[in-house]
């Protein structure tokens, strides 16, 4: 089968198609025939140390959709032919491995591609906006780099939630757009600049939860925006700043909660464990129709590297997704 690897160092990634063999499932592991993977810019950015040591090789793809063909003897709940996604090692190639505790059914409402463009990153907006961000109806958030994967999940997801959302974007244009999908209020800037702004938005009051999807450089700024017992969730550092000025007085006068949302770290049970609470919660909103992953391109399997340059340059709202090619 086809699969792409990449090389990852501290100033480049370079990308390689390779054929190697088809893998074969283990006793609680999907066999999958992927019909569509979609990019993440935590998937190509060397701090956050996805990928291994410096110069060494692995397969890409965080996330895919596709049709199930085989599975391990401790498998229950899946049958070949249903049609599933999940979080997976590996989902930029025509077959991957799904682990039980990760794999999800497809609502029947989505497509290969919207199914492919909502494990990963909506898996994180419930980690930031319930699990650990406590997002009640009525609070506001603010999204910083709200036209990224996981801005445009947490926006479409905090909207179902009942919560009213401001979001930070160099473009209007996108801003623009992203009042479709339920944007209260864009603040065009790339610049530590907002809180200001925020504050008028809110009345004075401040938000609930502020979500950083950039990085040290916006830090500060964020933490100025919170309401009393305000959470300031971190996600990534797109912008290479990874250390930044903290505010003693307000963390501690105000009750304000600081914490980081990665899986680096975690255990595959650690990491699964929500699932249950997400499929339960979540996933009715994707069968119903109330939210639609929103995706910026679909584009070929062969055009990866196009396809990585576009999101690195910041020029997409939202996913950019693989299309595999079809099966006969």
């Amino acid at each position: 089968m086809r699969s792409y690897w990449m090389q990852q160092s501290q100033d480049c990634a370079v990308l390689e198609l390779r054929d190697v063999p088809t893998p074969q499932p283990a006793a609680s592991q999907l066999l999958v025939r992927v019909r569509a993977a979609s990019l993440n810019r935590g998937e190509f950015v060397a701090g956050h140390g996805l990928h291994g040591p410096a110069g060494s090789w692995k397969a890409i793809g965080g996330e895919c959709a596709g049709e199930v063909i085989g599975q391990g003897a401790e498998v229950t709940g899946f049958a070949a032919g249903d049609r599933v996604m999940g979080r997976c090692a590996g989902a930029f190639a025509e077959y991957a491995l799904l682990d039980q505790a990760e794999a999800m059914h497809i609502p029947a409402a989505l497509s290969w591609e919207e199914a492919a463009s909502l494990p990963l990153t909506f898996l994180v907006s419930f980690d930031m906006l319930v699990l650990q961000g406590r997002l009640k109806e009525g609070e506001w958030v603010l999204i910083n780099g709200v036209s990224s994967g996981v801005g445009v999940a947490s926006l479409q997801l905090a909207k179902a939630m009942g919560a009213r959302v401001i979001g930070t974007s160099g473009s209007q244009a996108k801003l623009d757009l992203l009042q479709g999908l339920g944007l209260d209020a864009g603040i065009r800037t790339r610049a530590p600049d907002f809180a200001e702004e925020v504050r008028r938005i809110t009345g004075g009051q401040g938000v609930g939860l502020a979500i950083n999807a950039v990085g040290g450089s916006v830090f500060a700024e964020s933490m100025r925006t919170l309401a009393f017992e305000g959470r300031l969730a971190t996600v990534g550092y797109v912008d290479g700043v990874l250390h930044a000025d903290i505010d003693l007085e307000a963390l501690h006068a105000r009750r304000l909660t600081v914490f980081g949302v990665s899986n680096k770290l975690r255990t595959k049970a650690q990491k699964s464990a929500a699932l249950p609470r997400f499929i339960a919660e979540v996933l009715p909103h994707f069968a119903s129709g109330r939210i639609r992953p929103h995706i910026d391109e679909v584009v070929d399997f062969a055009c990866l590297a196009s396809a990585k340059a576009r999101m690195e340059a910041g020029a997409h709202a939202g996913k950019i997704v693989l299309r595999m090619p079809a099966v006969d």
